[in-house]
């Protein structure tokens, strides 16, 4: 299962789906028209939308809207809903940015790595990357004091790291979900 997708990817071969697809998957999805894409945009706006609300909004009747919304699901354009959270408001204010290098490469340890940061909740988004550091992390946390606590007893306590690099977000100048269509 890919973690940033929720997507499952196939052992036996190529698959229909388009959204989380792996090296080895194969898109054949039509294509977005103009509709399809206010669709997205009115949803990303406001994934709370009645049909017949975001049908009035993209200028169709109820049954062809909930039509396209359906396929849009099928095809994995749009993958799920959710509650954006206020980090803020739930006593987390800060986001760390933590670059990571592991000792080893092989494939047991990166999956072992990953499940592991994928369990810690602080962790809002991470990503095997390239370049000098194998791992970009990003953390909601309280203060330096939290991000100390998060370090010593959560981020330390997995093996395999030789060295992290940190910084402290001052603010977000833009935090979008998914890419806009």
């Amino acid at each position: 299962m890919d973690r940033c997708s929720g997507q499952s990817s196939s052992a036996n071969g190529p698959s229909d789906r388009v959204a989380g697809s792996t090296n080895f998957e194969r898109a054949v999805v039509k294509p977005l028209d103009d509709i399809d894409r206010k669709i997205l945009s009115e949803l990303q706006n406001d994934a709370r939308l009645s049909n017949t609300d975001l049908a009035q909004r993209v200028g169709l009747s109820a049954s062809p809207c909930w039509q396209r919304v359906r396929r849009l699901e099928e095809d994995g354009v749009i993958e799920g809903y959710s509650a954006v959270l206020n980090q803020k408001q739930l006593g987390f204010p800060d986001t760390v940015v933590i670059e990571v290098t592991l000792e080893h490469h092989d494939d047991e340890i990166l999956e072992r790595f990953g499940r592991a940061l994928s369990d810690l909740p602080e962790v809002l988004e991470a990503y095997l990357t390239t370049g000098e550091y194998d791992y970009f992390v990003k953390v909601a946390i309280a203060g330096t004091e939290g991000y100390e606590r998060f370090l010593r007893e959560r981020l330390y306590k997995i093996p395999g790291i030789r060295h992290t690099r940190s910084c402290f977000a001052l603010r977000c100048l833009k935090r979008n979900i998914s890419v806009t269509p």
